[in-house]
């Protein structure tokens, strides 16, 4: 027996009216949105946005690690970073000058721990120790002093020697022209008078000559040349056929006599009453004197060592 069943109307819900904020509860979790997408079922464009960008820069990160024959590689460690910017060096002018002045700055340093570390001995040397080396120092510097002073006076000994050395030398320079004038071993120059003696007659003979040589020397001759002979103090006359050796030398007439002295004494001692040129005119000879400002006596002898005389001075 069928039963006609009506079915009964689906009832609707009806409107929730007066639900404040205090009513709503939180959505249970499989009802909430997926991420992308609104809360209606629809992608979210924002976040599209966002994973997009995030692709792009994987992408570049990828490709920069990338070495550039394509095959792909490994990001850079710290440690290869750090090799790369310290090899190899890259060094400026400016930081030369700056490594040259911290290298003089450390040395500095060295030496000045270098004197700290020496003095610090004195620092903890105890007093006794340090009066010691006080005297040790004085007494350092007093002989350094008395050093001194003695090396001071042999300088002034050798500077005196030195002086009266050279003085000697001078001396006996002098002396031995002086010598070598009287010797006739060296040339002479000087005031004097010039005689001439012509005998026509040949009635002057040796001792006539040695006559005027002799009061010559009386008058302070000091240089006497007869023609091209020296006269010395062993100088010897002799007559011979027809004239007068002087040394073994012939001489002619007329004699020149060339003397080196004071005019104004050998010129009067020749013309004295009596004296030479009276008694060579005697002998009918003619006789010139005339005085000269200069004479040079050139005739030389050669110093013989004497045979027996020594000197007696030691």
């Amino acid at each position: 027996m069928a039963t006609d069943e009506t079915p009964e109307p689906e009832k609707k819900p009806e409107p929730e009216q007066g639900r404040g904020p205090a009513d709503r509860r939180p959505m249970p979790p499989e009802s909430r949105p997926a991420p992308g997408q609104a809360a209606d079922g629809a992608p979210d464009k924002e976040s599209d946005g966002g994973a997009q960008n995030e692709g792009e820069a994987a992408d570049a990160a990828t490709s920069d690690t990338t070495p550039e024959d394509g095959t792909p590689g490994q990001p850079e460690t710290g440690r290869q970073r750090l090799a790369a910017s310290l090899w190899p060096p890259r060094l400026t002018r400016a930081q030369l000058i700056v490594a040259v002045l911290l290298f003089i700055l450390g040395l500095g340093l060295a030496i000045q721990v270098r004197s700290t570390s020496d003095s610090s001995a004195l620092r903890g040397a105890r007093q006794e120790d340090l009066v010691r080396i006080l005297d040790e120092l004085d007494n350092r510097s007093q002989r350094l002093t008395d050093e001194q002073r003695r090396l001071e006076g042999q300088k002034t000994e050798l500077e005196n020697s030195s002086d009266q050395a050279e003085e000697a030398r001078k001396q006996t320079v002098e002396k031995e022209q002086q010598l070598g004038v009287l010797a006739g071993t060296v040339a002479a120059q000087g005031p004097g008078i010039n005689l001439a003696i012509d005998d026509p007659t040949h009635s002057v003979e040796a001792d006539k000559l040695l006559d005027t040589i002799q009061e010559l020397r009386a008058a302070g001759a000091e240089a006497i040349q007869v023609n091209d002979v020296r006269v010395v103090a062993n100088t010897y006359l002799s007559d011979v056929r027809g004239g007068v050796e002087i040394d073994g030398k012939r001489v002619t007439q007329p004699f020149r006599f060339k003397v080196i002295g004071k005019p104004e004494d050998l010129e009067p001692a020749l013309n004295i009453p009596g004296g030479v040129v009276q008694t060579l005119e005697k002998e009918q000879a003619k006789v010139a004197v005339t005085r000269e400002e200069k004479i040079i006596v050139n005739a030389l002898r050669v110093a013989k060592r004497p045979d027996y005389a020594r000197s007696s001075s030691q």
